[in-house]
């Protein structure tokens, strides 16, 4: 790249690299064709810039042929090569950050289709254009349905009452599970809530109205206004601080927010709200809702009829232009004998005889056998084909198809090939394995598939005999009565290449009784690469609740990779329900947006993005600020990371301070709904909070004041640098642990804090309030870094500092319980890098662990020794904890020993549950998580193949190593307090 290039683009990013006084040279076009330029103020208002280039356009020819001034606005690319339309001229230009400092002078332009495409393009950071420029017919056609759907959904918000839009909006987070234990946290089995500056002792189970109800009365009555009549229904009750609010049927307890006031013993803290207020807020987003109606809406292409045509096919294996192999003839395929190289296999069969996923074994199975003659011990290098389609896209085309694989054939992998990553085209090509297949020239049209009704009746006249299905296949009818969770097993059982079986299939799937979402996940793998089959297992996910949509949502977003087709039952089902609760909008929104810069899925994910941003106009402001914000945040970062060899850190941190204190990032950085939790403010910086981390990437924490009285600050973290999907993934599956540990009856106080990849290499992280670690712990009650580690009482004396009696007890009771579910949950998942920095302890004594860079059982290792071995952290400064501080309570130990053991067991009934979504994460590539055998270690640690019996004894044996090993954790945590003591 030249170096002007590089500068302009430093413009926007590092402050040191423009003038002394603040100004940019910036290039202006106008429409009479005469170029000028200009210094700008960089924190100058886009109505700024242009009243100075009006002036200084007097002086330059053909000014006279311009109209008014207001007839025009600027346009510009942006920093992801969007073009994008200043119509906002209120932004500063250093919040626009142009690609270059190059600013062209367009009328207005009054089409607001136009206007809302060129807003889509910057908000998901990929232009809508570039789908146009596809030329593609299943892009247009799915862009087309997709529209359909998105507009038919804003007609449905038209008319909506206040109450219906706020549901839809401001969706309540509800926990159903309510844990046996929350009847100990209430005052005489009552609950005790605040609201304005007065409290209410009201039963756990009463509803929301009768809460209004008892409130408005007391209000009235304070008043001298007891005759007045209210109707409680005309008001709603938010959480004071916070976009959330406790409306409907539910008990009171249900309700998320106050649930978790109750186990944390603070009171929960409502404000009546007027319908009114609702009603305003309403009007305003069916202003933007009204405009994205009147647009002028597409119509969808008619289906082109299917024709029978036969084709002469050409198929071989290739790596890069060399061919590897063939098969000869069908018969050899079944033998797997003999192989031909270097040449090509040739063969006609009819287009309507295709099947949409058939598997190609015949390449693989020679690839296999000469593997088998190789003496290296490395891996023949090619790899194995994704999932096998004669038109990943849905219809036959003339000229030539290329599937590119992407990982490595597997040696365990004898019977047939499985698809694997990805369906879309590799876009690194040079040394990837691809299938070529050539379709000679037959017809000016594509083909298009029979329905499926035609399909089945043509494939049923020729049934196989019983004798030749295997067992499993022959009890299939059986397996839907009585045991319908089978399906999954019924599935690989059948043999795909016959398509009499996969026909009969096909029919039997449309009256198989529905799974429970859960066992549904798993069809979604890539071993079900079949249309059908996924379509029924989205049926099954129509079933689940929001809140239990919310818990999978991640590993959907990723099994979209293994949908051959664009328009899908599973990108159409998430686009629905995202359409139908913002709640769940922002998180795919986010999940889809953190990849789009991946070219694999680029255009898939930026088309479902599109699609939602049309269905949700309204929406789209709220996004948009978290995407400006993100941005302020990223520039921050990197300025900071520049400025770091240079500088101490309190200069470092005054100059971040300065930063913040500037009009542009205060603006962009203020009252935004935060993407980690739209129902949390981010109101106001605190900017003295504020600071930088001292790892590697520098991370941002950033504080907030809480609009709720006394409430405490609220401090999210920004890291730019890091691949979060990893700790996003860990996190989540803690979360599923908690939801299943409540469902049995046990909470063991899981502190899943939130965690969110909102970019290439860059995401935002809850900071948990009133917390510190064991390393910041133990320091700070030792002269001596060296002896801190091997300080047992420090824990025990900082609970005892903020718990007095009772509260020292509950802080205590807190510890164990979280102490307990860590210590499975890190032991199931193989979570490494487990130093005294990665743990917290809450001052209400709840533990939790940060930073899972490393999990699967990847522990680090120095000089071949690996530093973990101890299967989970149990030192005696937490038994110390645990035991009250009594060497001898041998009951309290022993309960925390049968929290552990009650906790593996439940997770082990759930063990399938927890390997599918990682089967699932397959595709997202994860530095730990790349194959299916980074999966086995899930396998071994629930002791998945063993009894009830066995998988205890095995757990057993791993708690009396962890205790009897724990004298290495406190070596390597002394070493690691030892360094980061010389650091500081």
């Amino acid at each position: 790249m030249p170096p002007a290039v590089t500068d302009s683009l430093d413009i926007w990013a590092v402050d040191s690299q423009i003038g002394a006084d603040g100004s940019v040279s910036v290039d202006f076009l106008l429409p009479t064709g005469i170029y000028i330029n200009l210094d700008v103020p960089r924190d100058a208002t886009i109505s700024q810039i242009k009243q100075l280039l009006w002036k200084q356009a007097h002086s330059y020819p053909l000014f006279h042929l311009l109209m008014e001034i207001d007839s025009y606005m600027f346009s510009c690319v942006n920093q992801t090569a969007v073009h994008e339309e200043l119509e906002d001229e209120t932004r500063r230009l250093c919040d626009v950050r142009p690609f270059l400092p190059v600013l062209k002078l367009v009328t207005r332009n009054c089409d607001p289709g136009e206007k809302l495409d060129s807003k889509i393009g910057v908000l998901i950071g990929k232009g809508l254009h570039e789908f146009d420029a596809l030329q593609d017919p299943e892009v247009n056609d799915f862009r087309a349905k997709m529209r359909r759907i998105s507009e038919e959904k804003i007609q449905s918000l038209v008319g909506l009452s206040w109450m219906d839009w706020l549901k839809h909006t401001y969706p309540p987070e509800q926990e159903p599970v309510i844990p046996e234990s929350f009847q100990d946290k209430l005052y005489s089995g009552n609950l005790v809530v605040k609201k304005c500056y007065s409290l209410f002792q009201v039963s756990p189970n009463m509803n929301p109205i009768k809460l209004n109800e008892l409130a408005i009365r007391k209000r009235l009555t304070i008043h001298g206004k007891e005759d007045e009549e209210v109707d409680p229904a005309d008001y709603v009750l938010q959480v004071s601080g916070r976009l959330e609010y406790v409306f409907g049927d539910h008990p009171l307890i249900q309700f998320q927010y106050i649930r978790n006031c109750v186990m944390n013993r603070t009171l929960p803290q409502l404000t009546l709200v007027e319908c009114c207020t609702i009603k305003k807020m309403c009007e305003q987003e069916m202003i933007a809702i009204e405009a994205a109606i009147n647009r002028k809406s597409s119509n969808l292409p008619l289906p082109l009829p299917p024709k029978k045509t036969r084709v002469h096919v050409r198929a071989g294996l290739f790596h890069g232009t060399e061919l590897l192999c063939k098969t000869t003839v069908s018969t050899e395929i079944s033998g797997r004998s003999d192989h031909v190289w270097n040449e090509v296999l040739e063969f006609e069969i009819n287009v309507c005889d295709l099947p949409r996923m058939a598997r190609l074994c015949f390449a693989v199975y020679a690839v296999m056998d000469k593997m088998k003659t190789k003496k290296s011990t490395k891996h023949y290098p090619v790899a194995w084909v994704n999932t096998m389609v004669f038109d990943y896209k849905g219809h036959l085309k003339n000229g030539e198809l290329v599937l590119h694989s992407w990982s490595s054939f597997p040696d365990e992998l004898e019977e047939m090939l499985n698809p694997m990553g990805t369906v879309q085209t590799n876009p690194y090509t040079e040394n990837a394995t691809a299938l070529h297949i050539r379709f000679q020239e037959y017809s000016k049209q594509p083909i298009n598939y029979p329905p499926l009704i035609s399909f089945i009746q043509r494939k049923e006249i020729k049934q196989l005999c019983e004798n030749e299905m295997d067992l499993i296949w022959t009890l299939r009818y059986d397996c839907r009565e009585n045991f319908p969770q089978s399906l999954p097993k019924l599935l690989l059982s059948l043999k795909w290449n016959k398509l009499e079986d996969v026909a009969q299939l096909q029919a039997l799937l449309q009256i198989w009784p529905k799974l429970l979402p859960r066992e549904a996940l798993e069809l979604l793998d890539f071993n079900y690469p079949d249309q059908y089959v996924r379509e029924y297992a989205v049926g099954c996910l129509r079933q689940m609740s929001d809140e239990e949509l919310s818990q999978y949502l991640l590993q959907l977003v990723q099994v979209l990779k293994y949908e051959p087709f664009l328009d899908c039952a599973l990108s159409r089902f998430l686009l629905e329900r995202a359409l139908g609760n913002r709640r769940i909008g922002q998180m795919l929104f986010w999940h889809l947006r953190s990849e789009v810069h991946i070219p694999a899925v680029s255009v898939q994910f930026g088309l479902i993005l599109e699609a939602y941003c049309r269905g949700s106009v309204a929406h789209m402001k709220v996004l948009a600020k978290q995407v400006e914000a993100l941005n302020k945040m990223k520039t921050l970062n990197s300025l900071i990371k520049l400025n770091a060899m240079k500088q101490s850190k309190a200069k470092g941190k005054d100059a971040m301070h300065t930063c913040l204190k500037q009009n542009a990032y205060r603006e962009a950085l203020s009252d935004l709904q935060s993407p980690l939790n739209p129902s949390v403010i981010l109101s106001e910086l605190h900017v003295e909070k504020c600071r930088y981390m001292d790892s590697k990437m520098k991370p941002l924490w950033i504080v907030y004041n809480n609009k709720m009285f006394g409430g405490d600050l609220v401090g999210i973290i920004f890291k730019n640098g890091d691949d979060l999907r990893q700790d996003m993934l860990t996190l989540q599956i803690l979360r599923l642990m908690d939801v299943l540990w409540k469902e049995a009856g046990l909470d063991l106080r899981i502190l899943p804090y939130g965690c969110l990849a909102t970019g290439d290499h860059s995401g935002l992280i809850e900071a948990v309030s009133s917390s510190e670690t064991i390393a910041d712990i133990q320091l700070n009650s030792s002269n001596v870094a060296a002896a801190a580690a091997f300080n047992k009482d420090a824990l025990l004396n900082w609970l005892k500092e903020y718990n007095l009696g009772e509260d020292l007890d509950r802080a205590i009771e807190e510890f164990t319980l979280s102490c307990a579910g860590y210590c499975v949950a890190t032991y199931v998942l193989g979570i490494g890098d487990r130093h005294s920095d990665n743990i917290m302890v809450r001052k209400n004594g709840q533990l939790f662990h940060i930073d899972f860079g490393h999990i699967l059982g990847n522990f680090k290792s120095k000089f071949g020794i690996k530093r973990e071995r101890v299967p989970f952290i149990l030192t005696y400064d937490f038994i110390h904890v645990i035991q009250q501080g009594k060497t001898g309570n041998t009951e309290k130990f022993g309960r925390f020993r049968q929290y552990c053991e009650e906790a593996y067991l439940i997770l082990r009934k759930h063990g399938n549950l927890f390997i599918t979504l990682f089967a699932l994460m397959l595709t997202a590539g994860l530095p730990e998580l790349t194959s299916v055998k980074d999966i086995q270690y899930l396998k071994d640690s629930l002791a998945l193949g063993k009894s009830e019996e066995e998988a205890l004894k095995q757990f057993k044996q791993k708690f009396d190593e962890a205790l009897r090993e724990s004298w290495t954790t406190k070596v390597n945590w002394m070493a690691h307090t030892v360094r980061k003591d010389y650091r500081s």
